[in-house]
């Protein structure tokens, strides 16, 4: 068996508290918006996040306000 790391952005709570501070720094576009692909480019990218991980944190963020 094969031990692996333990992903940091598996915790859905702390990977919605990355997005919010990453989407802090992202320049809004249109009344205060942004491009939800730039937070995802960052996450998948730069973070080495998984499509799992940056969907549940974005439910998690929608589901708190």
């Amino acid at each position: 068996m094969e031990h692996t790391e333990e992903r940091p952005y598996a915790n859905p709570e702390a990977a919605a508290r990355k997005l919010l501070e990453l989407a802090a720094n992202v320049a809004a576009v249109q009344d205060g918006r942004i491009y939800i692909d730039r937070i995802n480019a960052l996450v998948m990218i730069g973070l080495e996040g998984s499509g799992r991980e940056f969907g549940a944190a974005l439910k998690y963020a929608i589901e708190r306000g």
